[in-house]
């Protein structure tokens, strides 16, 4: 245990070294502001009279939550549109801070890349745990301990029993999986992604024009996000699922099925005016490697086949209704290896270039 302990100790040192040393090889990044606030929440008021002689008690006492939280970068020479960054379910805005072996994550590599960046916590999450309301025993991912290493090993597609899949593009050693499995966050209260599609609405009424950048649940918020504001610009989803997708409520897709069917993709019927509000801007999904391509009782591979193929109905219906949405699957173009966390893996910059080019293409770099 010992030699474990020092073992890990040498491995996240190293780590740091290079996380530092990139860095300085990168040069230093010109802000011209940053800070943060909270948007949206609620207030609950307690009855009774408040007493100095119980000042611990409840009575009389308002409780606040149910707000996000936004930390912001403005760098020198900053674009036009920023991007705000939406993470996923059991996570926070640290999926988009750094990689687990310590490299820059997509906060940084955009920052470079001029754009200013608004990573945001959502409801009952990280910096803005605080809740109005208890779980009730509806979410799985409410309290403490976490008893979730394997789970989310398999479901992110890290790989198997096994190990790592081949050709993994995930960092490997100790300290980089102990790093991956201290990013999970428990929620402080009900999940509730209707609340957090209001609060990104209210975070863009606040700062403006943007783009919108969410990762896995964060899909289902972010394709919500724009029945609230009409300032998104395009939305970015890196491997959208946790669903539902969205669709016309006349026009709801066949059901595609995962062998553990509560891992089946779903969807939600929305009004025809509200679906065409996503067909007003640019949509790009984006998905990793290790999908199968037919049911299979990995749960993992199996989960995201279902997801991937509900994404494709997804863009079809965008589409089809005048809207421009595009998949992509990075084994198709070549790129091998990724898994549902890519934008924190090797080659988490090609990835950045890759969503960098695809903005640029539709006039939303300047």
């Amino acid at each position: 245990m010992a030699k474990r302990t020092a073992l890990l100790r040498l491995l996240s040192a190293a780590a740091a070294s290079v996380m530092a040393a990139s860095a300085l090889a990168a040069g230093p990044i010109v802000l011209q502001g940053q800070g943060s606030f909270t948007v949206g929440g609620s207030t609950l008021r307690h009855a009774g009279t408040f007493s100095e002689k119980n000042f611990l008690s409840p009575e009389g006492q308002t409780a606040y939550g149910d707000h996000g939280y936004v930390f912001y970068q403005i760098p020198s020479g900053a674009r036009r549109l920023p991007i705000v960054f939406q993470h996923g379910g059991a996570q926070t805005k640290r999926t988009w801070e750094s990689t687990p072996d310590g490299r820059e994550g997509f906060q940084n590599i955009f920052l470079r890349k001029r754009y200013s960046v608004y990573l945001v916590d959502q409801p009952h999450m990280g910096e803005a745990g605080l809740s109005t309301r208890k779980d009730e025993g509806g979410n799985a991912w409410a309290g403490n301990p976490l008893f979730a290493d394997q789970t989310f090993f398999r479901l992110c597609r890290l790989g198997d029993g096994n190990g790592f899949f081949k050709g993994s593009q995930f960092p490997g050693g100790a300290a980089a999986v102990d790093a991956f499995q201290r990013s999970w966050n428990p929620y402080s209260g009900p999940l509730d992604n209707e609340l957090n599609a209001k609060v990104l609405g209210q975070l863009f009424e606040r700062i403006g024009p943007a783009v919108l950048m969410a990762h896995s649940m964060g899909g289902t918020i972010a394709w919500r996000t724009p029945f609230y504001t009409n300032k998104v610009r395009a939305i970015v989803a890196l491997e959208p699922g946790g669903t539902p997708f969205v669709f016309p409520d006349t026009e709801m897709p066949r059901p595609v099925k995962a062998v553990f069917e509560p891992l089946s993709a779903t969807a939600l019927g929305v009004p025809m005016e509200k679906f065409l509000k996503l067909t007003r801007f640019p949509i790009l999904l984006v998905y990793g490697d290790n999908i199968a391509e037919k049911p299979v009782a990995a749960v993992g591979p199996d989960k995201w086949r279902t997801e991937l193929e509900m994404a494709r109905q997804f863009a079809a219906a965008v589409n089809r209704h005048g809207g421009d949405a595009r998949v992509i699957h990075l084994p198709e173009i070549g790129i091998r290896g990724n898994s549902h966390f890519l934008m924190t893996e090797k080659n988490n910059v090609q990835i950045a270039g890759l969503i960098e080019e695809w903005l640029r293409s539709k006039g939303l770099d300047r």
